[in-house]
């Protein structure tokens, strides 16, 4: 660890790059995904307001709740927007331009929201969470791709947990600003809400003055002289002929080849593999049960005593397990493995949501049983932040080549914020009719896709798209090969060998 370390500091702009890209990109996604819960009284006390004095009219408490759910729903389709329109973006203006342009359409989201109150109108944050999650949506892509092109191969599975790592950030901060004693009050909940858009004038300030990546400028753009010197800036002013060899074989390999449309990338059968792995594991992060063990944490807090007024300090600790391990994970992932990580931290989840649903269950009967479940929720967070979350963010980008990263990055993220927006349709039907029993619904998602990563995906570290592809074709192709093997040397036991003279 020690060593990788070194050489990322070696790399001072590429660190520049891990903050600068972060702050606008994954940040963005995980404030937004944390940051409702504490206004939650006075968005719905606006709504009221709003609907007396406009049009004389008090609303009965299901259809305020139906306003808000809507309210954080739609945050999810302006993901979903923002993802499909992410690749085309990404490819023709290049992973930078992207994140740049992308600052307003937040900045703009951050003046609705900040007027809200003022102008008497829950509307404009409704429209305002649209363009969030569009800006999130598009940030989601172009950051991972920035970031993991910009990254030497042997510190790219380092600098792609810290797109998980920004993602934690962006929850702890939500929750954090979100408290009484910050802008968690009547007066101040437009600022909390308004918060992204000073993040987005960060990045747009600061992004400016670091290089493009310099896999897009060779491979998409054609530059090897900008690419070149794309990477003098990142890497230190030495000699980088090999990493320049490396990314030429891959253009060699897709010479006139341009990039891929999602249609192209599900029907071509070569990266079959690749596309099935990024589908299992971008739908099984959303459906691993993250969500309902933050949703069940404050009723297990609740039973172990702690009073109603500091379960949102209790709540910061979550946050906190949940950034300090992806912080734990960005230190030991290049020396244990991505595909380790992931097989482990889903199998760890999987023991976790066993013993929760028993504990569960025994609380109502044995007084100290609460204690387990909260230091099993903190059990659960750990696994899911030491795996899952920091390793699936970048996979598309590693085990797809040029022409098909921004087509996986779009299934990938669609699949992403479809996730989130039927897990948040399902899940109340789930606690209802299931209570805590629903955790062996996700059990059933965390095994598999444990299983599936265990003998269906191969190591990818410090290794290129190309070989990576190479890798999962030999992994894929073994039983298919050792019958081809059987089958030849049957028929050469077969040939009879005659002498002939001229």
């Amino acid at each position: 660890m020690p060593q990788y370390l070194t050489l990322l500091l070696d790399c001072p702009v590429v660190i520049a790059a891990i903050f600068v890209s972060g702050i606008g990109g994954t940040f963005q996604y995980g404030y937004c995904v944390s940051v409702m819960t504490s206004p939650s009284a006075f968005i719905k006390e606006l709504v009221n307001k709003t609907c007396q004095q406009r049009y004389s009219v008090s609303l009965d408490l299901w259809q305020v709740s139906l306003i808000w759910s809507f309210t954080v729903s739609i945050f999810c389709i302006g993901g979903l927007l923002g993802s499909l329109v992410a690749g085309p973006l990404i490819t023709k203006f290049g992973r930078k331009q992207c994140l740049l342009f992308n600052n307003f359409v937040a900045i703009i989201g951050a003046v609705l929201m900040l007027l809200s109150q003022t102008a008497m109108s829950f509307e404009m944050i409704m429209v305002g969470r649209l363009l969030y999650g569009i800006n999130a949506g598009v940030s989601l892509s172009a950051h991972t791709m920035y970031l993991v092109e910009c990254a030497p191969m042997r510190l790219r599975g380092m600098v792609g947990v810290t797109i998980a790592t920004f993602i934690s950030l962006g929850k702890f901060c939500g929750q954090l600003l979100g408290i009484r004693e910050l802008l968690g009050t009547q007066e101040r909940w437009p600022w909390l809400l308004g918060f992204n858009g000073f993040t987005a004038l960060l990045q747009l300030s600061t992004l400016p003055f670091l290089p493009e990546s310099p896999k897009f400028l060779l491979l998409d753009r054609g530059d090897r002289q900008a690419c070149e010197k794309a990477l003098w800036r990142l890497w230190g002013k030495r000699d980088h002929s090999i990493e320049v060899e490396e990314m030429l074989k891959e253009k060699a390999a897709l010479q006139g080849v341009r990039s891929h449309s999602v249609m192209e990338l599900i029907q071509n059968q070569t990266v079959h593999w690749q596309l099935i792995t990024i589908i299992v594991t971008f739908t099984v992060l959303q459906l691993c049960g993250i969500n309902a063990v933050y949703f069940y944490s404050s009723e297990v807090f609740r039973a172990a005593g702690i009073q109603e007024r500091q379960l949102n300090y209790t709540a910061l600790g979550t946050g906190l397990c949940e950034l300090c391990t992806s912080v734990a994970c960005f230190m030991i992932i290049e020396n244990t493995g991505k595909k380790v990580l992931l097989f482990r931290g889903y199998m760890g989840m999987s023991a976790i949501l066993i013993l929760l649903t028993v504990t569960l269950y025994l609380q109502t009967h044995i007084s100290w049983m609460s204690y387990c479940s909260m230091v099993l929720i903190f059990f659960f967070i750990f696994f899911f932040a030491s795996g899952p979350a920091g390793v699936t963010a970048p996979l598309p980008g590693e085990i797809l080549t040029q022409s098909f990263k921004s087509a996986g990055y779009t299934i990938a993220c669609t699949l992403n914020w479809t996730g989130l927006f039927v897990l948040g349709m399902v899940f109340p039907i789930l606690v209802e009719n299931l209570d805590y029993f629903c955790f062996l619904v996700f059990l059933f998602f965390c095994a598999g896709c444990g299983l599936y990563v265990r003998f269906n995906v191969p190591e990818t570290k410090n290794l290129t798209a190309l070989e990576i592809a190479a890798e999962f074709q030999k992994m894929h192709s073994k039983s298919g090969e050792s019958q081809r093997e059987k089958n030849a040397e049957q028929k050469l036991g077969e040939i009879t060998t005659y002498d002939t003279k001229f």
